[in-house]
């Protein structure tokens, strides 16, 4: 079940018994403590002013509830990357947070778009809840957008017929992309005036045709171009599928040697970096 409908379920159930005692029972509860009181019976007068427990938590978790919900619905969302799709840019382990209004304010649950405050640029990284099962969000870098021609051939993608330019190769080895050794090129693209490292193989690649991306819909790719399951392979990304703009690794654990203890896992350098 979505996370948000599950966060809206308990906001709605903490806010109603909250409400239908503050409305209808906490004034019952008053009287018959003053009844109590007044016949001398202050013990019995004391239980029967107390809330039931069920009232006092919902009386105390509701507040949290609501901020979180407002936050999370709204501003920002946590992410955990679970794949190496987006090496050497993100890891496995390493734990985002994403702009949730970047791209329109959107109503949770159904994910509807009430206000719009902007649209993806090319070299943005972004999630999205996956066109093939809107119930998984991927995580990719938008390569084109509305009118662009893509197209990907001999590890060189082209841009309404422009080469991206790519520089500084150099071997590239990470126990994340399960490659051997020297068989991975980090290389340096410029995408758009964005530049940012992508990983090249030797691997050949399938042949994909040329994309024009539909109006209203965004071309992504992994950074880990030989290891992305993107758009070359399953189409476009439509608005409506948008959850947000990636924008900073907030916590980063090491996924490549569960035997250290948990606090030698923390990557300490990529805790607090912007993603670009």
């Amino acid at each position: 079940m979505d996370f948000a409908l599950i966060m809206l379920l308990i906001l709605i159930a903490t806010g109603v018994i909250w409400a239908l005692d503050r409305w209808m029972l906490a004034e019952g509860r008053d009287r018959r403590a003053k009844a109590l009181a007044d016949a001398g019976r202050n013990e019995e007068a004391t239980r029967a002013r107390r809330e039931p427990a069920y009232v006092e938590y919902a009386r105390a978790f509701f507040p949290v509830i609501l901020i979180v919900f407002i936050i999370r619905s709204f501003l920002v969302e946590p992410f955990r990357i679970p794949s190496g799709s987006m090496l050497p840019s993100l890891h496995i382990g390493d734990f985002i947070l994403v702009n949730k209004y970047s791209y329109g304010v959107r109503l949770p649950v159904i994910n509807s778009k009430v206000l719009d405050s902007g649209r993806p640029h090319r070299g943005e990284v972004v999630v999205f809840r996956f066109p093939g099962n809107p119930s998984i969000n991927f995580i990719k870098r938008v390569i084109g957008v509305p009118g662009d021609h893509i197209l990907y051939k001999d590890k060189q993608l082209y841009i309404n017929g422009i080469p991206m330019v790519q520089t500084d190769s150099r071997p590239y080895y990470s126990l994340q992309n399960g490659d051997p050794p020297g068989e991975d090129r980090r290389v340096l693209e410029t995408l758009d005036g964005v530049k940012h490292d992508i990983i090249l193989t030797d691997r050949p690649d399938m042949p994909i045709p040329e994309f024009v991306v539909p109006p209203g819909e965004y071309f992504v790719m992994g950074d880990n171009r030989d290891h992305s399951n993107d758009s070359r392979y399953w189409g476009f990304v439509p608005d409506a599928n948008l959850v947000g703009r990636a924008f900073l690794i907030w916590f980063s654990w090491d996924m490549t040697d569960p035997a250290k203890w948990f606090w030698q896992r923390i990557v300490w350098g990529r805790i607090g970096d912007t993603i670009h």
